[in-house]
């Protein structure tokens, strides 16, 4: 699936008849809304490439970014469909092999937080929660609530997932699951986003949402502590908080001058703000 979810391309301006030459950026849903506003605030200040840089024609700014997961950000950068993939999580080795034309930039570093409906008791009675007991519940071993903690109501845990072409999947199986499969029972999500909607919908859910997404919806995801770490930048930017993922731009080795320049801006202090201002650790701060 292929959402575009913002950028000035998302006016749905119809491309040029004789020449395309918007960029075209996509995959990890979590990294597409941050990279859709640094696009949005690129084109409204630049407006045309000419006055982001005198060498470039005089024409709008056009950049498009879609959602897609990020085993679609490192597919499309390989097969050409895209100028920029999107990646929430390591590049494998076999990943890198294919792209041997490509260059990896770390943006900044991402937490996978584990969240719950702020109307859940176990916020108070069991605010920090074990790596074994996180598998457990993920597992299917742990069912109910209060199997988790006696003083617990016994309801049912609704498990909330990202699918498996999402880099969070792979990157909570690495860190939490270690291969043990998760629950048959487990909702599977489409994106980051309605992931974490599904978490603030149900008061019962419990799922690994992005630390960004738990920072754009301020009051409606409670967070656990984790082996007695909470998610704060300082925990992420440490390494204590272990469960974390990097954010990756895969780019042409070689970008034509218009890439170039929004790659420059993604990593120049507005980029870094725009990345801190979305709950996001920038690379800077590691």
């Amino acid at each position: 699936m292929m959402v575009i979810v913002g950028g000035c391309g998302s006016q749905t301006t119809k491309a040029p008849a004789t020449k395309d030459n918007s960029i075209k950026i996509g995959g990890s849903s979590t990294m597409a809304p941050v990279i859709a506003k640094c696009a949005d605030d690129f084109t409204e200040k630049f407006h045309t490439w000419k006055k982001v840089n005198d060498r470039l024609p005089d024409e709008p700014i056009v950049i498009f970014v879609a959602t897609g997961g990020s085993g679609f950000g490192v597919k499309s950068a390989m097969n050409n469909t895209v100028d920029m993939g999107l990646v929430s999580r390591d590049v494998k080795e076999a990943e890198k092999a294919k792209l041997t034309n490509h260059t990896l930039y770390t943006l900044g570093y991402d937490a996978l937080t584990i969240a719950v409906n702020p109307q859940n008791p176990v916020l108070t009675v069991k605010p920090d929660i074990t790596n074994d007991e996180i598998k457990k519940i993920f597992s299917g071993e742990i069912k109910t609530w209060n199997q988790l903690d006696p003083n617990l109501p016994n309801r049912p845990i609704v498990l909330a997932i990202r699918d498996l072409g999402g880099g969070a999947s792979q990157v909570f199986d690495e860190l939490i699951m270690k291969g043990t499969p998760i629950a048959k029972e487990a909702v599977q999500l489409p994106s980051m986003g309605a992931l974490a909607g599904k978490v603030m919908d149900n008061a019962d859910a419990i799922g690994y949402v992005s630390v960004g997404l738990v920072e754009q919806n301020k009051g409606k995801i409670g967070v656990l502590s984790v082996e007695g770490i909470q998610p704060t930048t300082e925990n992420i930017a440490s390494g204590k908080y272990k469960i974390a993922r990097p954010l990756i731009v895969i780019a042409k080795a070689t970008p034509d001058d218009r890439e170039q320049q929004f790659l420059n801006y993604l990593q120049s202090e507005k980029g870094v703000k725009a990345l801190s201002s979305m709950g996001f650790v920038p690379v800077q701060a590691k």
